[in-house]
């Protein structure tokens, strides 16, 4: 069993010492792109929710950041109950009203334009994607480049969303607005913030 039957358990073992040893592999993750930062306390979520995803979303997660979750997630309604519980976070009604969005479903995900940008003069208000990813190898090469990275980093995270890529120029192309990305791998995180180059590897 991943999670008690009442959908309510598996949380930190202990929620201080998990939060706070999470925060910092995210900082990292997010300060040193391209990393993996493996993840010390991984909590029990209930199913299709990854036990890294969940790890970020008991850390940043609160009563004042909207969350959007994929249809994945969105018909497992433990997930929902269990986030709720665990963070009070608010459901928000559309991928543009979330501070943070979580998506088990790479390849059905939508475009990175549909979540919210920020703006010129807020653009911390723009929405963290939460991407579970099977694994950070095995798929394309991506090289990196960008503040946090000492000439290129390489990475290839299986799976990644239709015409990635593409979808991350145009982002990029937007800042200081667009999204940032964590990707949350089978029991670490990877950084990817708007910030960053991103461009298909030899």
């Amino acid at each position: 069993m991943t999670a008690d039957l009442d959908g309510v358990g598996g949380a930190f073992a202990e929620p201080v010492f998990g939060a706070q040893a999470t925060f910092r592999r995210i900082m990292d993750a997010m300060a040193r792109p391209g990393t993996t930062q493996k993840l010390a306390a991984l909590p029990k979520p209930p199913a299709r929710l990854s036990p890294a995803a969940a790890a970020v979303a008991l850390t940043l997660c609160d009563h004042e950041t909207p969350v959007w979750m994929d249809t994945a997630l969105t018909v497992a309604e433990p997930v929902a109950a269990w986030l709720g519980f665990h963070t009070g976070a608010p459901i928000a009604r559309s991928p543009a009203e979330a501070h943070f969005a979580f998506v088990s479903n790479p390849a059905e995900m939508i475009a990175l334009e549909n979540f919210a940008q920020g703006s010129q003069e807020y653009p911390d208000r723009s929405a963290t994607i939460v991407l579970q990813v099977d694994s950070f190898d095995g798929g394309e090469r991506l090289e990196l480049r960008g503040p946090g990275i000492r000439e290129t980093a390489e990475i290839a995270p299986h799976p990644l969303p239709r015409h990635f890529v593409e979808q991350w120029k145009q982002n990029r192309a937007r800042f200081p607005r667009g999204i940032d990305l964590i990707l949350a791998g089978p029991s670490g995180v990877v950084g990817l913030p708007r910030s960053v180059r991103i461009e298909h590897g030899d």
